[in-house]
């Protein structure tokens, strides 16, 4: 049943971002959690009055529920993104279907806050200490699925192949004692395990292959086939090391090995993309490949900056995902992809404005293809963001999206259904749930 099914709510709202544009004094109405009326040049009445402007709900396209606890753990001594995988692992390995229930809850609701209506999970946290199987093998995407309903937002469950410990120039090499809990030991038993997973109205199930570090070469057709029809995610060349032990060792780049093993296609998302030759470009756009950035990451772990507008002029579109959590502001995360093409390109207006709302609501990359836009028919997902802060005080509507920030989403509504209204979370003190469950990660680190 779809969230809000049997009611009919009326929003209004003084200017809304429509598929056509700007429009004012529009009213909303929605009934069995779809949009039933968008109406513009209206007046409030008996409507509820949303404050600012109106946009689509926004589809986070890369998320590590756990990595939330790592958010200002990291920094001492700079660090590499090597050093940084190894504090990543040690949070990974105190974690249990329950803590990371109550973890993921707070994350999601996070999430939320910000204004996003769907999350796209890249779950690699399979089981327990030592590879284990919990008595449900499914345990922790169990956790996920709870998480995401009770913070009231959609998943997509992209349940990720995590095979190998790394690759070499000579090979593949062993998970070690750390990624035990990440491996079903081929392929095969991946999909075996996931074929158990079931969707519904909240809930989609898609597939990942880790990296090409992480899935041998003769593993990466399985999981393609696995996930026939539905969102295939992927991280790509998101540091010249993997580059390099690919091209060493298989001969080619990554993008090339995916494409030639039949990965890439319009239901994959490519992930980072950061370090890419011209073909590599070239192949993404061909194959139509989506490619999600996750600038504040990116920037973070000093990946680099990707070439976000050669892949979308070559076809490739572009999504958004907050990935480590370092911050959770997809708005943030729109602004960035404009902003780094500043940096790189030294010009000014790289995206239109309408493209980075795009990115930020790209829900189709998730399997959410009714999402992501204020028209009839759609689901009615809707933000409110400010204009009134002082961050967005006197900003035109149109240009919101470099303006504002998390700070200033005010009413989250996700499937007809209020999650967020007057910057408040319907679950409570999302600090305080967020303080408890990352607290005990730490004790005795």
């Amino acid at each position: 049943m779809t969230r809000g099914e049997g009611e009919r709510r009326r929003w209004w709202a003084a200017y809304a971002l429509l598929p056509s544009g700007l429009a004012q004094d529009v009213t909303f109405e929605a009934a069995g959690g779809r949009f039933a009326a968008v109406t513009q040049d209206t007046v409030a009445g008996d409507a509820q009055v949303l404050p600012g402007v109106a946009l689509p709900g926004f589809a986070n396209a890369h998320s590590h529920a756990f990595h939330r606890a790592l958010r200002g753990r990291t920094h001492e001594g700079g660090g590499t993104f090597w050093t940084w995988r190894q504090r990543m692992y040690a949070v990974a390995a105190r974690l249990d279907p329950d803590s990371y229930l109550a973890l993921a809850t707070a994350t999601y609701a996070e999430m939320a806050l910000a204004g996003v209506t769907a999350v796209g999970e890249f779950h690699y946290l399979h089981h327990g200490q030592g590879g284990a199987p919990y008595d449900d093998p499914n345990a922790m995407s169990e956790a996920l699925r709870q998480a995401a309903a009770e913070a009231g937002i959609r998943l997509t469950l992209l349940d990720t192949c995590y095979i190998a410990g790394g690759l070499t120039r000579t090979g593949h090499i062993p998970l070690d004692t750390m990624q035990q809990r990440f491996g079903d030991g081929d392929a095969d038993r991946w999909a075996r395990r996931v074929t158990e997973l079931k969707e519904s109205d909240t809930m989609r199930v898609g597939a990942a292959v880790h990296s090409v570090r992480a899935v041998p070469r003769d593993q990466l057709g399985v999981v393609a086939a696995a996930a026939t029809g539905r969102p295939l995610h992927v991280h790509l060349s998101e540091q010249p090391a993997e580059n390099e032990a690919c091209q060493g060792f298989y001969g080619m780049t990554p993008t090339a090995l995916l494409d030639i093993e039949g990965v890439l296609g319009p239901l994959t998302s490519a992930v980072h993309a950061t370090h890419l030759t011209d073909v590599d470009i070239a192949t993404l756009g061909r194959t139509r490949t989506t490619v999600c950035f996750c600038p504040t990451t990116e920037r973070d772990l000093a990946d680099g900056i990707g070439p976000a507008r050669k892949l979308r002029d070559a076809g490739s579109p572009l999504s958004l995902g907050s990935d480590q959590h370092g911050v959770i502001d997809l708005l943030g995360e729109a602004r960035a992809l404009e902003m780094d093409e500043r940096l790189d390109s030294l010009q000014r207006g790289r995206f239109r404005l309408d493209e980075l709302l795009s990115a930020a609501t790209r829900h189709q990359s998730l399997g959410w293809v009714d999402a992501g836009r204020l028209e009839v028919g759609a689901r009615a997902d809707l933000v409110a963001v400010r204009l009134d802060s002082r961050r967005t005080a006197g900003s035109a509507p149109q240009q919101i999206i470099l303006s504002a920030t998390a700070a200033d989403v005010d009413t989250v509504i996700v499937d007809g259904r209020t999650v967020v209204s007057a910057g408040q979370h319907l679950i409570g003190d999302v600090g305080a749930l967020l303080q408890r469950a990352i607290e005990p990660l730490w004790e005795s680190s």
